[in-house]
């Protein structure tokens, strides 16, 4: 009998009862889309999980909001220890800060939402050409494509340095 493979071992341990796979490619709870065969692109199908996706992106980040508030609301009590008190506050402005960057990107997410509204969701701001599944697969709140994202970034780059 021949030795298993590395691969084939891994495709084993995925498909065994209460195994856990190795790799979960499910972004916020939703597996990848498979496009049909001749499927448009931006079908009411995709729209509708990109929908999702966003808005269980969403969710989790007001619940970590949530979360936050709690933990802030119940850890800033008087702490006598100078020490206690500058760890405690170091902690507490770490994050708010991530807290920070999370409320900016709840107002992409709502953009976001609002194209898929709109009808422009999927579609480069700047050149109007088709994003990508793949690409808004990794980055749903993208508004262009990687070409015009080069672009810009070479731009910003080139005159960030004069």
């Amino acid at each position: 009998m021949p030795a298993k493979t590395e691969g084939s071992k891994q495709k084993a341990a995925a498909r065994a009862p209460g195994k856990a796979s190795t790799f979960d490619l499910s972004i916020y709870g939703v597996a990848p889309y498979k496009p049909k065969r001749n499927e448009k692109y931006m079908s009411e199908a995709q729209l509708q999980h990109f929908r999702t996706i966003l808005e269980n992106w969403k969710k989790e980040l007001m619940e970590e909001v949530d979360r936050t508030i709690h933990h802030l609301r119940d850890e800033a009590g008087n702490l006598p220890d100078s020490n206690d008190r500058a760890s405690l506050e170091t902690e507490f402005g770490l994050e708010l800060k991530t807290r920070d960057r999370e409320r900016k990107l709840l107002r992409k997410i709502d953009a976001a939402l609002e194209r898929i509204n709109q009808g422009t969701y999927g579609y480069c701001e700047k050149t109007g050409e088709e994003i990508g599944l793949g690409r808004l697969e990794a980055r749903p709140i993208a508004t262009m494509s990687v070409e015009a994202q080069e672009r810009y970034e070479q731009t910003e780059r080139h005159f960030g340095d004069h």
